[in-house]
């Protein structure tokens, strides 16, 4: 028996290294990540030197000291100045060496950028994540798009509790707190998709606030910014889609979330172009018509506390499979 449970520890604890690791603080992808893990390379590698000194010590007296059978005890070391001292100087150096990079990196990574960078707010809500682009005049949710190699200014707050919001590989956390304007600065240096999630204890679904950060070539979030900025698509007549805009228009869902030219709802997830993003539900599903049918008809079911209710009267399955085909169009 105590084997197997031996046999199932390890085995857990194996599986805890077997990756992949999308949130790993240990690949920076940032000036910000970067001068982070520079500071945590260098502390670690000053705790390991601490580390081997300190037992290299007790190696040596618990060899040197050992009983041996008629050998006296040894005599315990009293009032040593010298030692005294060198054992106080010693920490106090290893602490103004640790300091010192410490500080200057909390003064590097304060959220000071450029007057150029792109500006970005972020506002945390129970359980997403709403981006406005303040120079651009646009709003997205949970999956926020970035240029490559330019800095990138983002000031975060929340609309309800406390939240905190984590990219590992691009920076550091900063909580999203009410009445506050916490700020995040850095520049991205590749191209690739992020994740991220709020990392703050904020309700029932905290584990299922997530984020995506696309890093995009400068072309490329030129073009999606273009994108963005366009009108809502308009559906084909007759078609399916627009059966879905005619239902969208008397349920409850145009009064929380806003579709440019149709609906104008602050309380849920700006619509307008919901197709072309990924994920659904702040990352928590892949953006398809199965996963979408599911979350209108009962989204606490999949995700617990959502603040998105289920549909009253509930929409049947026609309904559903056109308010579907509606939200698909919008890319």
């Amino acid at each position: 028996m105590r084997l197997r449970l031996w046999f199932l520890t390890a085995a857990l604890a194996l599986s805890g290294c077997g990756g992949p690791f999308p949130q790993s603080t240990l690949h920076p992808r940032s000036d910000f990540a970067r001068a982070t893990d520079v500071l945590f390379t260098d502390i670690f590698w000053w705790a390991a030197a601490v580390f081997v000194v300190v037992e290299a010590l007790l190696v040596v007296a618990l060899i040197r000291f050992r009983h041996r059978e008629g050998r006296p005890a040894p005599k315990p070391t009293h009032g040593h100045t010298l030692m005294e001292i060198a054992w106080t100087l010693a920490p106090a150096a290893i602490l103004v060496f640790v300091a010192v990079p410490t500080v200057r990196t909390i003064f590097a990574t304060a959220g000071e950028a450029p007057a150029d960078a792109v500006k970005v707010e972020v506002i945390g809500h129970q359980w997403w994540w709403e981006f406005r682009y303040l120079d651009l005049g646009l709003t997205t949710a949970n999956e926020l798009h970035l240029p490559v190699g330019k800095p990138v200014r983002i000031a975060i707050t929340s609309a309800d509790v406390i939240h905190s919001f984590w990219i590992p590989r691009l920076g550091g956390k900063r909580d999203a707190i009410p009445g506050k304007t916490n700020y995040i600065a850095f520049r991205a240096d590749s191209t690739g998709d992020y994740s991220g999630q709020c990392a703050e204890f904020c309700g029932a679904s905290h584990g299922n606030m997530r984020l995506r950060v696309i890093v995009d070539s400068d072309s490329g979030f030129g073009a999606w910014a273009q994108a963005q900025l366009s009108a809502a698509a308009t559906p084909a007549k007759g078609g399916l889609a627009q059966q879905g805009k005619t239902v969208y228009g008397r349920s409850a869902c145009i009064g929380c979330h806003a579709i440019q030219g149709v609906s104008s709802g602050v309380i849920g997830p700006n619509l307008t172009h919901i197709a072309s993003r990924a994920t659904i539900a702040s990352g928590l599903f892949p953006n398809d018509s199965s996963h979408l049918a599911r979350w209108i008809a009962d989204a606490p079911a999949l995700k617990p506390g959502s603040l998105m209710p289920r549909m009253q009267p509930p929409l049947n399955d026609a309904g559903i499979a056109a308010l579907v085909a509606y939200l698909q169009s919008l890319k």
